[in-house]
């Protein structure tokens, strides 16, 4: 088992060069496919079978092949090394060879970093600790891997920032994109956390100081001291149009050039964005369809030259059987494939955090491969496509996923991130590490059947606790979108105090978005209506129920079973005890992102008398030293405040 997992990593690299081979050079040359029956031998300290394979970089050409095997043959044959008749034997083999009538191209992918630059956990085997994922090491993969297969692309499908850990967070990403530029990605589609701290933001994170002055942040600057200057990979946003101008807000696609083989990687975020970002991040920007969008490039890619096409959309789907399997697949990604131009030769996607390996029918029919990574940084897609280089056409694909688990202590770092990473944990360490409260246990974002969860129960009373006073909103409930809580709060035991410490970086994992509190003025009735958007087919069709975590004191039932936008029954609600009227007024408090309409919760642009408050995490904070020690087990009214039927 030791051996199965140590060798995950070292799988990404298919073939070792025959001169890492022993130098017996047995057998005779076989050339592609077409024996050539002049035995192999030792020649200046290399197999002839090695001189041929070795050669100039010919392989994406069958003429330049036969050439550089005829010059070959003809000084060995000067040097007497081999026979007249073997000379011609090797010409013949490689004239009738397939040897450059394809190119293998190699596209190495992952999406959903998120900015995890440490590991995001371990796993023992057989007493040996892996880390999973990791910058220093995945820099060192993929820096390796990048040497031995020239003809390779190194692309990522979105969310490669936002929702980031505190080590990327509190330097506004910079560090991420630091890494990658020096990992050597190539492309990266957008994704929708590329929008969380607005459209001028993501632009520098594109062109840094190409924007003006030193390319710092412009609130805060560039807390490490030294200026940013943006993205050496390209964005890609091939269906986000600027309202004004009509342009999109970065290119559409990227050409790739191997060895005269032109690879288009067209990339994009999925439609569904401003539904889940703040909107006023992305005001002014229309997000088109994903399909429409890929079908009326193909034209232009071929005016262009180009026969090979890769989509790389931040958009996804689930299945099961395992991280290479595609067992009862569903989600928006078979719709999107489904459309698609037979043109289109892959699909990498993202945005579910899911493993698959799928061939999915496009609207001709045909199969196309559709690969998904895991996220953080947890897994390797590896993809090959093989183009006929005359028709300059993809003619196979295939792909595999790798678990990275690298382990502790062996596994090679790449010594340039970690000494970036160990700069910016110097900066961030004092802050991290502060203490804030303490659990008796894990405090755990897993939901119950109704949708509701102990940490979510948690913030949400959090959220009330520093707007109820007069003068900071006088509140009554408070709601927490669940996809706003990223993490659980994990318990260790301290042998001094008994109990676990939640530290500010533990926090900050939970809630990375900086989002300020907002206490508003809605009916009872468009509360009701606030709720039923919580479901599939309310509004906008989302692809998922949204079920809100609610502060203590507010209860309601809803049931499965009742039609979009009448789930909830409209009599259970109640606040401490008293049933809500709907044509009463009540104060709520929910986060900037929610308030302005974020995840379709639309009725709550009607909310009237804003106002504002403290950041979501200044207000966990703030609770956790009044309330004390959270226990899960005696926490007030802990996943009993919503009730499903059915």
């Amino acid at each position: 088992m030791k051996k199965r997992i140590a060798g995950l990593v070292a799988g990404l690299a298919l073939g070792t060069s025959t001169l890492a081979l022993a130098q017996t050079c047995p057998g005779t040359v076989t050339i592609g496919d077409t024996e050539t029956r002049v035995a192999d031998r030792l020649i200046d300290g290399a197999c002839l079978s090695t001189l041929i394979q070795d050669g100039p970089d010919v392989w994406g050409n069958h003429g330049e092949f036969v050439s550089h095997v005829t010059r070959l043959s003809h000084r060995l044959l000067r040097a007497h090394e081999v026979s007249a008749r073997d000379a011609a034997r090797l010409v013949t083999a490689a004239a009738r060879s397939d040897v450059g009538r394809t190119l293998s191209v190699r596209i190495l992918t992952m999406g959903d970093f998120h900015g995890n630059l440490r590991s995001t956990g371990t796993r023992v085997v057989d007493g040996v600790t892996y880390d999973r994922g990791g910058a220093e090491y995945l820099s060192a993969l993929v820096k390796t891997e990048l040497g031995r297969h020239p003809h390779t692309a190194f692309v990522h499908a979105g969310d490669l920032i936002g929702a980031s850990p505190l080590l990327s967070a509190l330097f506004h990403d910079e560090p991420t994109i630091e890494t990658m530029n020096e990992m050597g990605l190539m492309v990266n589609a957008v994704g929708n956390h590329e929008f969380d701290e607005g459209r001028d933001e993501l632009l520098r994170m594109q062109y840094g100081w190409h924007l003006g002055g030193d390319g710092c942040h412009p609130v805060d600057g560039c807390a490490d001291g030294d200026g940013f200057a943006g993205a050496d990979f390209d964005f890609l946003a091939a269906n986000v149009v600027d309202e004004a101008s009509g342009e999109t807000l970065f290119p559409a696609y990227r050409i790739m050039n191997f060895k005269g083989n032109k690879v288009a990687f067209i990339g994009m975020t999925l439609e569904g964005t401003p539904s889940i970002v703040t909107p006023t991040g992305v005001a002014g920007l229309r997000f088109l369809d994903e399909a429409d969008t890929v079908n009326a490039l193909i034209p232009k890619l071929r005016r262009k030259g180009v026969n090979s096409v890769v989509v790389v959309v931040h958009e996804g789907g689930f299945a099961s059987g395992g991280i290479n399997a595609c067992e009862g697949v569903s989600g928006a990604i078979v719709d999107i494939v489904a459309r698609l131009d037979d043109a289109v030769d892959a699909v990498i996607t993202g945005h579910t955090h899911q493993a698959y390996i799928c061939h999915l029918p496009n609207r001709a029919g045909r199969e196309v491969l559709v690969t998904a990574g895991s996220p953080f940084g947890r897994f390797m897609t590896d993809i090959r496509l093989t183009i006929d280089t005359r028709s300059k056409d993809v003619v196979a694909t295939d792909a595999v996923n790798t678990e990275l688990l690298f382990a502790q202590g062996s596994a090679a770092k790449d010594p340039v991130i970690t000494a970036l990473i160990d700069k910016y944990d110097a900066l961030a360490s004092p802050l991290e590490n502060r203490i804030i409260g303490s659990n008796a246990d894990t405090l755990s974002r897993s939901v119950n059947a109704a949708g509701e969860s102990l940490l979510g129960d948690v913030i949400a009373d959090a959220q009330l606790h520093v707007t109820a006073g007069v003068g900071l909103g006088e509140a009554v409930v408070a709601f927490m979108n669940p996809g706003g809580i990223r993490a659980d709060i994990g318990f260790a035991q301290t042998a001094s105090e008994g109990d676990g410490n939640i530290t500010y970086g533990e926090a900050f994992t939970v809630q990375p978005f900086g989002n300020s509190l907002v206490t508003l003025t809605v009916t009872g009735a468009q509360l009701e209506t606030l709720l039923e958007q919580q479901f599939t087919g309310c509004t906008n069709n989302q692809p998922f129920d949204r079920i809100l975590q609610v502060s203590h004191g507010f209860t309601y039932t809803w049931n499965a079973a009742g039609p979009a936008c009448d789930k909830v029954d409209a009599s259970s609600l109640a606040i401490n005890g008293v049933a809500v009227d709907p044509a009463a007024s009540y104060r709520i408090t929910v986060n900037s992102f929610m308030a302005d309409g974020g995840d379709n919760f639309a009725v709550l642009v009607e909310g009237t008398d804003r106002l504002g408050g403290a950041q979501d995490l200044d207000a966990l904070e703030a609770y956790l030293k009044d309330f004390g020690t959270v226990d899960p087990a005696s926490y007030p009214e802990a996943q009993a405040r919503v009730l499903r039927l059915n």
